[in-house]
């Protein structure tokens, strides 16, 4: 028989015609080193984000005064179409407004960054919601269309909630560029998650009470949401006197980005307009907002994704001055789907689907264009540079918007589907001939 070993050696015993060895060392210690080892896992990049020091005190303020972007639109649509009964002139009226921020909004940015995002911001955005409510009046007391475009024009002071996020995010995460590529992703998924909810609860709002109920409700919660947000002082980027930097639209690389800015914010534009007169011609008009939600929601899991990547869409796709023809050549591809929905079904569930899908590249065209602002913009200008980028959306998205709704009401929705097929192949032919392969710090001559 045996003798008995130590307890950290095995016994060896036999039975039989079989040799059996029996381990009588603790098992604690390895459940000890294997509860370590899992609770010793580094956090995810998105975790890692939202535990900076005052994070989520700036980031959470900032969603609920960014979540009106996605309903003002939406609601001054159904608000004035359901009470002029003209795509046309809802069109024009938010087309006017959006093209008046893309004048203003640029002036507002630089003001804020020469006197800080609270002095400017607050008073800004009061002038803003002043503006809203104008539209409101004059549309429920009938009053003549001029006014119409006069109050949505007061609008145009509404600050750029998601570029004054980004810039407190470069100056929390200077120096670390994976980190800063994760919180792009990360505000450009909320710019989505914004839109994707915005139109539904502009919908809910505008059909379930009254139809100013959406705008009302969107100057509420952006008045309030910039208030909390003005009011985190510690994590706001400092101001910087007046200073000889060039203006960012004067950078080098900069103007082709906003001309692709441009073209991607007609595809925008006239995808929101033609998908309500869409759902509205197949007598479905509460259903709109749920549409182009389903659109923003493939954008936001398509930009957590990316975000998630990190340093590694870097060292997979190369640096950003050549992931940016991909992707939007990705994006002129898969708008092509809801055009084919519409015209080939004619069935709003398919379009759905089909919005689904293309809305996935949005966030990584957005993200890489973000990002090469960003490394291309002058120091001390970033909240400028990055209004620039949102205006040139901004001016594309009333066009778009212009544009399909007088094709929606000269020829048909499904005609107006090929608005944003053209404008996202315009857009593609711009980065191209704008590219210079290479690093992300070479610009587009």
């Amino acid at each position: 028989m045996p003798q008995p070993t130590p307890p950290h050696k095995p016994l060896y015993t036999v039975t039989a015609d079989a040799l059996v060895a029996v381990d009588f060392s603790p098992r604690t210690r390895t459940r000890t080193r294997t509860r370590r080892t899992r609770n010793s896992r580094p956090p995810g990049p998105y975790r890692r984000l939202l535990t900076t020091p005052g994070a989520l005190a700036f980031t959470l303020p900032n969603l609920l005064a960014r979540l009106p972007m996605g309903m003002f639109s939406v609601s001054a649509v159904v608000m004035i179409a359901g009470a002029r009964g003209s795509y046309a002139l809802a069109g024009a009226v938010t087309a006017t407004g959006l093209a008046a921020t893309a004048a203003v909004a640029p002036w507002t940015a630089r003001l804020v960054d020469r006197y800080g995002q609270a002095r400017i911001a607050v008073p800004a955005t009061v002038i803003a919601a002043l503006g809203s409510l104008a539209l409101l009046l004059c549309v429920h007391f009938g009053a003549p269309a001029w006014t119409l475009f006069a109050s949505y024009t007061a609008t145009a002071t509404t600050p750029n909630t998601g570029g004054m996020s980004r810039a407190r995010w470069a100056h929390l995460l200077k120096g670390d560029d994976s980190a800063l590529h994760t919180a792009n992703s990360f505000e450009q998924a909320a710019d989505e998650l914004c839109f994707m909810l915005g139109p539904v609860f502009a919908a809910f709002l505008c059909g379930t009470f009254f139809p100013e109920a959406g705008t009302l409700v969107g100057a509420v919660l952006l008045l309030t949401g910039v208030l909390l947000f003005a009011a985190q002082r510690s994590t706001e980027p400092p101001v910087h006197a007046r200073k000889a930097a060039k203006s960012p639209v004067r950078a080098p690389g900069i103007p082709p980005l906003l001309a692709v800015c441009l073209a991607m914010g007609a595809v925008f534009g006239s995808t929101e307009v033609v998908t309500i007169a869409f759902a509205d011609a197949q007598g479905h008009r509460s259903a709109a907002g749920v549409v182009l939600a389903l659109q923003a929601a493939g954008s936001c899991v398509a930009g957590l994704l990316y975000g998630a990547l990190g340093a590694r869409a870097r060292r997979l796709t190369g640096p950003a001055s050549d992931r940016l023809p991909w992707c939007i050549a990705a994006m002129t591809t898969l708008m092509t789907l809801p055009l084919l929905a519409a015209a080939l079904t004619g069935s709003l569930l398919l379009l759905a689907g089909a919005l689904l899908v293309a809305g996935m590249a949005t966030a990584p065209t957005m993200v890489t264009t973000m990002t090469l602002v960003q490394q291309r913009t002058p120091e001390g200008r970033l909240n400028e540079g990055m209004t620039l980028a949102v205006t040139g959306l901004l001016g594309g998205i009333a066009c778009g918007s212009a544009t399909g709704g007088r094709l929606v009401d000269q020829l048909s929705p499904t005609a107006g589907f090929g608005v944003p097929v053209t404008a996202a192949a315009v857009a593609l032919m711009i980065s191209l001939a704008a590219r210079t392969p290479g690093t992300d710090s070479c610009p587009m001559h």
